[in-house]
């Protein structure tokens, strides 16, 4: 079971959602490039997943509980205390980063593991207070994240936002970890994942969100996540 929720008033302006999953059985969960970063608590303890550029098959175990907060593309900023292009394609323990402010003294991997919705409270509270403490992310990210998405070319995006390329490419590792380049590919490809779960048809949907044809489609989504897009179809994105 995955389930997303709204992260409430005092953190949706950085974080897209808060969510929990339970595994039902022994299972290998395929997590897909989104842009985002998470900072998830399982039966390990608490990490950070950082943007990824490829598919992240996941084992899971039954039973097993995880809780997570998911940011933004580009709005994780300074929150875990290095380069977000540092957490790319990572899976990397909390306590391995400069810490979070530790809000409640269940928040560390040597407390017993609470229930989910008293770990979540925790990670809210301690990402609130970072939040709070750290220097706010680029406030082109979301423009530059929303121009590429519409399948704009790298030159006409800088243009658009009067950078030069070379200024585009530094901010955009800065905010995403991610050139534009790869950052395009990223969030072209979610563009048109979520098209065709809403039951647009594939072709439309890759005309819809810039891509050439749907054989520049089917190339990026077997690329991106190493299945064709019918494997893809469920309502949500799930563990990262």
């Amino acid at each position: 079971m995955y389930a997303e929720r709204h992260p409430g008033d005092a953190l949706s302006s950085r974080v897209a959602c808060v969510w929990q999953q339970v595994s039902e059985g022994d299972t290998t969960q395929l997590v897909v490039p989104d842009a985002c970063l998470d900072l998830v608590w399982g039966p390990g303890g608490l990490f950070v997943a950082g943007p990824d550029t490829g598919p992240v098959p996941t084992p899971m175990a039954a039973g097993d509980a995880y809780v997570g907060i998911r940011f933004k593309p580009g709005a994780a900023g300074a929150v875990f205390g290095v380069p977000v292009r540092e957490l790319r394609d990572r899976r990397v323990p909390l306590a391995a980063l400069p810490p979070l402010p530790v809000a409640s003294p269940l928040l560390s991997d040597a407390a017993p593991a609470p229930d989910p919705a008293a770990r979540l409270a925790a990670m809210r509270a301690a990402v609130l207070t970072r939040l709070r403490e750290t220097p706010a992310p680029d406030p082109a990210a979301p423009a530059i994240a929303g121009a590429l998405r519409m399948g704009r070319s790298v030159r006409d995006v800088a243009w658009a936002i009067g950078l030069s390329e070379r200024q585009l490419h530094r901010r955009s590792l800065a905010s995403f970890g991610y050139s534009p380049k790869t950052l395009q590919r990223v969030v072209r490809f979610q563009r048109a994942l979520t098209l065709a779960r809403a039951g647009v048809p594939a072709a439309e949907a890759a005309v819809r969100a810039g891509y050439a044809d749907q054989a520049h489609l089917s190339h990026d989504v077997k690329r991106l996540s190493g299945v064709p897009l019918g494997r893809l179809l469920s309502p949500v994105r799930h563990l990262p």
